[in-house]
This record gives C-alpha cells, structure tokens and sequence, in this order.
C-alpha cells in the first residue's frame, strides 16, 4: 500500500494532467469548465444526406380464367409475364370474375342482350396470381357478381382465404370500399377500388347496400363522393392508390367523364389512378402530381382482338410518383401474354407513350399549382351595335402554362353559357400543359383583330364580322375561340393570316406528327378537349382556320 506522500503526489499529477489536457471544474476531470473554450481543428461534418424512399408499384389490366384459359389455371405461373409482374414491391390487377362453382346467371337485364357475358372462376385462381406475383386484385368490376347472391356469397368466402388481398368487393358497403392498407419500404400505401361503369343488372349484388354484399359501385355523384370522401379520410402520410372500373369499350381517349373524375380524384388526395374497362390501353402521365394511367386494356383474356397489353409500373420516391415505365406485353391466341422483345417492344413502348396525346397528361410531374378558372360578370362596354350585350356575356379568368413553362392568368371573354364549359376545356389544356402565348380581351388591342392576331393573343368574344362576309362572325355572340394565332394561322384565299404565322401554315398536322409547343394537330389535346364540350375545330375546313374553335350553329 502506498504512503500518505505517494498518494498525495499522484493526486497532484491527476489534477495537473487534468488541468493541461482538458480544464476541470470543481476538482472533477472530464468535465470542461465554463468559461474555457474548446477548439477543435476537426471541421464540422454534415449529415449524408437521406436516400429516398423508393417503391415501385405494378399495374396490370382485366384477367379472367374463361374457356381456353382454364387450363392455365394447372400451370405454376402465368409464363414469362410473371418476372414483370414479380419485380414490382407490390403488382395490382383487374379480376373480372366471380370465383365460383355455383350460383346461377344473373340476368343482366340492364345490359344489351349481345353484350351480357358471365365468367367465373375457382379459388386456384387466386392462387396462380399469387404464384405469378400479383398482391391484390380489384373485383370492383361488371362480372365479379356473375353468379348472383350465391355466387357472390362464395367469392367472399374465397376472398377471405385469399393469398392475395381483394378489393371492391364486400359483406355491405363499408367494407367494400374500404381501402387495403399495406407498408412497404417504410411507405405506406392505402389502395381503393371502384367501378364507375353502367350498372349491367337490377340485382343488388351490383351495388353494395348498407346491410347487404356487392360491389363497391360509383355511378352517381352520391356514391363517387363517398370514395372522395374516403380519399380526403386517409392519412396525409399514406399514398392513395385508387384503382377504377371505367371509361367506354373500345375508345382509346378517356371519355369527358373519365377526365371529369381524374381531376375529382386528384384533388381529393389521389397520388395514383389507374383504370380499365375499354379492353385497349388508353393515355398515362400526370395531371399536376397525380399520376393517372386511364386504361391498361386486357391482360389474361380469352381472344386476342386487342391484342397490346403490359405491365405499368410507377415509381414512388417519399410518397410522390416520379417515374412510370410500361412493360410490353402481346395476348396470344389462347389468352396468355407473352413479353415483347427488340424492335417489337420499342415500337409497343411507342404507341403506349403516343396515348398520352388525347388523355391531357404530362409527361413527367411538376410544381405548378392546380389550375383555377372562375366566370365573372363583364365590365366593358360592349358597342351597341353588337348582336349581344354584356349581360350575355361573361370573363373566364383562368391559370394557363406559358411558353415559359410558367403559369399565368389571363381573361377570356365568351357567351355566358359556354362558360363553364370553357373554363373545363381550359382546364384540360392546364393540366396537359399544352402552352399558351397570352390570353387577354380583344379590347386590350383596340378591338382589332389582326392586333390581337399579330400578338399571338389567344381571344374570345370581338365583335366583328366574318371575312368577305356581312353575317357576324361568332365571335360577335362570345361562341368561339381563338388559340395562338401566329403557331395556328387562318389560311384564307392564299394569304395567311396572320403574317407572322408563315412559318406554320404548312405544317403536317395529322394526328401523331411531330409539331412544334403551341401548335394544334389533329386528334391532340386540344382538339380533344374542345370535342367533348361539343365545339368544332376549324382546322377541318376545306380553307382551314387552326386557331378557331366555335360551338356548333344553332
């Protein structure tokens, strides 16, 4: 044991060590003192920043088990498909089955004799889409109550043992539309489903009651503000997949309903919509930071009269949709699909992408806000020799996209009722963002057309008269349009109005060319958008007016 001196002396070389090498308080080392500064030559290092949260998300279209197609079900997977159907963290399809030995035909009454089909399937099925990598399937569709109460009855059952999780369907109506709720990769994902189609038959396994079973159906305004309502419920952290049953058979261009819906959707919350039905693929993109794929057509389906099908997968990062890639795919004679390879696929990814050009998307996400249009009353004064007063018509105000890529307000002045339709059609060429020069009242130039022409000025009302020609033209009684005049001029007796627009009068502007931002083609975006409003586009005409859109002549 060391002496009182020893001990003292280690002491004192602690407490000096302690001292040179880091200070103390209070006698106690490690412990800084309050006024003593601490250099570090070690500069600071910031935090690396946090990979994204990544997950990808596989849509396939309608699949049913059908005649030739039941022989598949013996098989361990769907084929060559299932690596595309594997590779996503989470693949959704379109069931369009009842999953049943039993029950008895619904009659369908509701539906055109040579239209009414019934299909179904037994569980195995279930099984062989899980084999072949799908997670959920959507029965929220025109043949998933086939069979009646019984069947229904059964298809419930089935749907509980189910390897693979079943939406739209349910023992009432809650549960129908309640959403799967999964996380993957630390996101979480809440999957609706619904059909939006005409209901086939009066029973009421067509649409979930209450109290009683079906599908999970939203064919009115009632019914589709429930699935609102159910999107705005969700948690803001959750991505809302929504996956509907709509759209008309054999039309390649979403209907104006499905576009009406889309826009509902988006702004209730949706981050992804994607749809089937029409048995061909339609458009895919974004409408501002939704993605929206309108139609994925057939995918396991018994003839092959359509035959281009895929697989859609989507990319998210933190929640928000960034990337979309479609996985080409050819229905084979006996119903399967088989991927496409080399010059086949390219040409497939092709005519997908070129969908895009009548459904009013964009080609990638952006930051602009949402489009707003709103119809005021007019202020101007309108000449007293003009077929209309100002109390027929009224102001749009509307957000455009610029050539700038930036968004703008201008104001379009029309006949009072095609407002609102106007302001919809804008709406579309918002969303699309299809750009617009500037868009202000003809009065800002005077009242002078060929101005308001040489401005490239999208306009509406002015009133004046058709060239060579006393009768008003409609532009007087606010019922037509004119878009970037200069990238879309009027070609009149060899001239070209306006000037400026030379460079553009001979374009090819059949549908699919390629064209320069701005300018209007046929069966595009803007052609499309002003269709389904019912309004005519002079493009057409044997002197064509590109720019000129007019409601039809009463």
């Amino acid at each position: 044991m060391p002496g009182r001196s020893a001990t003292a002396a280690l002491a004192l070389v602690v407490v000096l060590s302690c001292l040179a090498a880091t200070g103390c308080r209070d006698g106690h080392a490690g412990t800084p003192r309050a006024d003593a500064a601490v250099a570090s030559t070690t500069p600071p290092v910031a935090p690396a920043p946090r990979p994204p949260r990544v997950v990808t998300l596989g849509f396939a279209g309608d699949v049913h088990f059908q005649l030739n197609l039941t022989s598949l079900l013996d098989d361990d997977t769907l084929g060559p498909i299932t690596r595309a159907l594997q590779e996503p963290d989470l693949t959704m399809v379109n069931l369009e089955t009842a999953i049943t030995a039993d029950g008895v035909r619904d009659p369908k009454e509701l539906e055109v004799p040579d239209q009414r089909y019934w299909y179904r399937a037994p569980p195995q099925a279930l099984d062989l889409l899980d084999r072949s990598g799908v997670d959920v399937v959507t029965m929220a569709n025109n043949h998933g109550a086939d069979y009646g109460p019984e069947g229904l009855a059964d298809t419930l059952r089935a749907a509980r043992h189910s390897p693979v999780r079943v939406v739209g369907i349910g023992r009432d109506r809650a549960a129908a539309f309640t959403p799967y709720r999964v996380s993957v990769h630390h996101t979480r994902l809440a999957v609706f489903a619904a059909d939006a189609t005409p209901r086939e038959g009066a029973s009421a396994v067509w649409e979930a009651g209450a109290r009683t079973p079906g599908i999970a159906a939203v064919r009115d305004r009632a019914s589709f503000g429930r699935l609102l309502r159910g999107l705005r419920a969700a948690d803001p952290d959750e991505v809302a997949v929504v996956y509907l049953h709509w759209g008309i058979q054999e039309r390649s261009c979403p209907s104006p309903v499905q576009r009406r819906m889309a826009h509902a959707l988006a702004a209730a919350g949706a981050d992804v919509v994607v749809g089937t039905h029409t048995h061909v693929q339609q458009g895919a993109g974004w409408l501002g930071d939704t993605y929206v794929a309108y139609g994925l057509g057939n995918f396991v389906w018994y003839v092959n009269h359509h035959p281009d099908t895929g697989v859609l997968r989507v990319r998210l990062e933190d929640g928000h949709a960034v990337l979309d890639d479609w996985v080409p795919a050819e229905i084979q004679m006996f119903g399967r699909p088989l991927p496409r390879h080399g010059r086949e696929r390219a040409a497939a990814v092709a005519r997908w992408r070129a969908l895009r050009a009548c459904a009013g998307l964009a080609a990638r996400p952006d930051d602009l806000p949402a489009f707003r249009g709103s119809v005021h009353r007019v202020d101007s004064v309108v000449g007293a020799r003009c077929p209309v007063g100002r109390e027929h018509l009224r102001a749009l105000r509307l957000s455009y996209v610029g050539f700038d890529r930036r968004r703008h307000r201008g104001e379009l002045v029309v006949a009072a009722r095609y407002a609102r339709d106007l302001v919809a059609a804008f709406g579309v060429l918002y969303d699309a963002r299809w750009p617009i020069r500037q868009m202000r009242p003809v009065g800002d130039f005077g009242s002078d057309d060929d101005r308001s022409m040489a401005a490239d000025n999208t306009s509406g009302h002015n009133c004046r008269r058709v060239a060579r020609s006393h009768a008003w033209s409609a532009h007087a009684y606010g019922a037509a349009v004119d878009i970037n005049p200069v990238e879309n001029p009027y070609l009149l007796d060899g001239s070209v109005r306006p000037p400026a627009g030379r460079p553009f009068a001979h374009l090819d502007r059949s549908r699919g060319s390629p064209v320069p931002r701005g300018t209007i083609r046929d069966d595009d975006v803007v052609v499309e958008a002003f269709a389904a409003i019912g309004w005519e586009w002079g493009g057409a005409w044997a002197e064509p007016d590109y720019q000129h859109f007019a409601a039809p002549r009463r």
